[in-house]
Parts: C-alpha cells; structure tokens; sequence
C-alpha cells in the first residue's frame, strides 16, 4: 500500500512539475510586466502578416523562402512577429489578399491553416513568439466589413483608393459588426476553432504553444458611435478566448488614442480596464496622419519625432494608471521621398526609426514601463512589381505593405542595410534588459 501511495506521490509530482515547466516558457505578466521563465521578457519584433499564405504548401506560398526570412530575422535580433491568423473573403473582392483562409463563413481552407502550422512549428525552432491577429477593421483581410456584408448581404462601402471612396462611410460600416449578434457569434465560433486548433506539424495544440505570445482581437478595431457594443464585443471575445485557454495573454490590438480621426470611439484606459484584456498596444503612423511630409522632410521630419516621443509618453502614463504592459506594435516611415523603387534612400526613415527605438529603450531602462516594438513591416525578399508604387494583385510577392496600399510604402526589405543595422543595434541593446527586474512607478 505505501509502494502504491508513494507512486502516486512521484506521479503526481512529476506532472505538476512537468505542467509548471512548460508553464514557465509562455508569456506572462508579474507587476505589470512581460514575463518569460523567471526573466523579464523585452523583444524587438516587426509585423510579419503575409507569414500564414507565405507558408502554406500552394503555388502562392514558398516554405524556403519563408525559412530564410525567418532566419535573418532571428539574425537582426528579431524575436517576435506579429502574424495575421484568420483573413475573410471571397477573392472577387477588390483591395485584400487573395486566398483568404475564408471564403465563406465559418468555413476554413486548410491549405492556409497549415500555412499557419507550419509558421509557428519553424518560429518555434528559432525561439520566436507570436501576437495572432484575428480579425481586421479594415477592409484589406476582409474582417468586420466582410462580417457585415455576410450578415445583411449588402456590398461593402471601400474606401481610398476606390474611386469615391469615404474612409467615413467605410468606418460606419466596419463599426455596424458590434451591432449585429449574428456576425459577432460568426465570427467568434471561427475565432473558438483557431484557439482550439491543433497544430499539423508539431502536434501541439495552440492552446498549448508557448510559441503564441497572444491572441488579439482585431488589428485596429474602432467603436465609432457603437461604445457600448465596442465594449460588450471586447468583453464577450476576451471571455471567450479565456474560457477556451488559459495559458495566453489576449489584447485588443488598439492603436491607442488615434490622432487620425475624430469620432473614432477609442478610449484608451476604458478599453483596456476590461478585466480580460492583459496589455495594451498603440500604432503610430505619422505620414497618415498629416504630421509627416516625405517630399518635405526638411521640415516635417522633427516634428514627426515630437509627436512619436509625446504620443508614446502619452500612453506610458495611461499603461502605468491601468498596470499593464505597453508594446509600440506599429510604426513606419516611407523610404525618401515617398520612393517606392527599393534602391532608393532610407537616411529620413532610419533617422525616425533610431528614435523610435531610442525612446522603446529609453522607456525599458527607465522601468520596463515600454514592453516591446513592432515596427511595420517585413517585406524581406518581397519587391514590388514595376513599375513601383502600384496596388498588390494576385501573383505578386508577398511584401509588408498590404493589398490596399503602395507598394513599397512602409515595407523593409533584406538589403535595405542602413536601416537592418539600426534595427540590429537597438535589438541587441533590448536583449540585455531581460535579467532586470522592474516595478511601476505611478505618475502622479
């Protein structure tokens, strides 16, 4: 009987410790920090959405080619991707990628999703982790407008660059998905089957995978007029992603207190005071906002840097009253002049990215009150096609700047050196902070 009970005992030991070791190599958060093990977790990483198509096993996707990128981003210092990891269809649609990993609704391609398996499975052999975007505001991976579309059978409103475009109709649009109990409860059942997912080459269920940083709701989501929905939205996601896992961190995927819009319905500390949400992000696009001049550098460039510095100090203090971790997860410079030719000179760009990372670093040797940055994005071996500056269409190469834009606007490319090495230098400066041990300092 004692033989019995003390194998028992060595069993259950070795499961609970089993279960705490693979507890330690997911993200966590202790004081309001980014934890992984029992070191603090600091990353340099980029947006990297054209992973999932990149990787699956079709003629749109090249496994090689997703390899090197993997690899020479893990060589920069790049430790963190942030992955689109359910886009909508169909491919009739004008100004989003083409295939989507959804066609119809709730109906999955499963080329795609091995496309996703097979992201994570080699982003796991480099020790990368991952931020999975499940949804979309804008209309370039079909996202809420697509879900409002399916539900009421109307024809999406696109914005610029559709001749007559509103970028306010469209976002009255986008924003009606809160509205609509049907496209919510869609949505979400497809969003239950990705964290459900087990993954085809590594046999780990996602739920599982200390590979996934985070599950965020939607790349950019705006209440609009809709606050209480927006809110009830966020809420009823998180739960749901929470009931279904309890070994990652969920965030919204905000761009914070936008400077593009009024009337966006983003408020930053009630947003993120949702019990369920465990960090808070912001995006910075100074060119989109009307800050920024790349055909007048000489006189907008600084200002550029002001509004970076002050809206990044602006969040700080807002993260340090909700005690959550802040990560920068996106901001992009065009190359000079607005030149989309990928020879052409990267001098203003670099210069915004060294402050851009100066203030990250700044912030995490301050007292870790900055957790991470993304910048946007990874084009890697992508080029556009020429002549340069034209929209992405299907047989183009996959690059950082999604269907909807120019390309060649925002995205870094593997012989872009300049800017490598000041993405390189700030990343290894990062890396030595992970043995520090931080706690907040409330601003008054």
């Amino acid at each position: 009987m004692k033989k019995i009970l003390l194998l028992t005992l060595l069993g259950f030991n070795l499961i609970t410790s089993m279960a705490f070791a693979r507890r330690k190599d997911f993200v966590t958060i202790k004081n309001g920090h980014f934890q992984k093990g029992n070191r603090s977790y600091f990353f340099m990483g980029t947006n990297f959405w054209q992973g999932m198509n990149l990787g699956a096993e079709a003629p749109y996707g090249d496994r090689a080619q997703l390899e090197r990128e993997l690899d020479h981003m893990k060589k920069l210092g790049i430790t963190q991707l942030r992955i689109l990891a359910l886009s909508e269809g169909p491919g009739t649609e004008p100004y989003r990628i083409v295939p989507a990993n959804q066609n119809k609704p709730g109906v999955l391609d499963e080329k795609l999703l091995k496309g996703l398996d097979y992201l994570l499975h080699e982003m796991k052999k480099r020790q990368m982790t991952a931020v999975m975007v499940l949804s979309n505001f804008w209309p370039w991976s079909g996202g809420f407008a697509q879900w409002v579309s399916w539900s009421e059978g109307s024809s999406i409103p696109y914005p610029p660059p559709h001749p007559g475009g509103s970028w306010g109709t469209f976002q009255e649009y986008s924003s009606k998905f809160y509205t609509l109990p049907s496209a919510v409860k869609a949505q979400q059942e497809v969003v239950r089957k990705i964290i459900t997912r087990t993954n085809t080459f590594s046999k780990i269920k996602y739920s599982e995978d200390p590979t996934i940083m985070s599950w965020q709701l939607a790349n950019e989501p705006r209440g609009g007029k809709y606050r209480k929905e927006f809110l009830d939205w966020i809420k009823s996601s998180a739960k749901m992603i929470k009931s279904l896992d309890k070994n990652h961190l969920v965030t919204i995927g905000s761009e914070g207190e936008t400077l593009s819009a009024e009337g966006a319905g983003n408020h930053f500390i009630e947003d993120h005071s949702i019990a369920e949400i465990d960090y808070t992000t912001i995006h910075i696009w100074v060119e989109n906002w009307g800050v920024y001049n790349p055909n007048d550098s000489a006189s907008t460039l600084a200002t550029a840097k002001t509004v970076l510095k002050n809206y990044i100090q602006d969040h700080v203090n807002k993260a340090k009253i909700l005690r959550k971790p802040l990560v920068l997860e996106e901001f992009g410079m065009a190359r000079d002049a607005r030149s989309m030719d990928p020879a052409s000179s990267t001098k203003d760009r670099d210069s915004y990215y060294e402050t851009a990372f100066a203030e990250t670093l700044r912030f995490i040797q301050l007292d870790g009150s900055i957790t991470g940055v993304n910048f946007w994005a990874w084009s890697g071996e992508g080029r556009p096609s020429k002549p340069y500056g034209g929209l992405w269409k299907p047989g183009d190469k996959w690059i950082g700047d999604p269907p909807h834009e120019e390309q060649g606007w925002y995205g870094v490319y593997n012989t872009d050196a300049s800017t490598l090495d000041v993405i390189s230098r700030y990343a290894k400066e990062i890396s030595k902070t992970t043995k520090r041990k931080f706690k907040f300092k409330i601003q008054p």
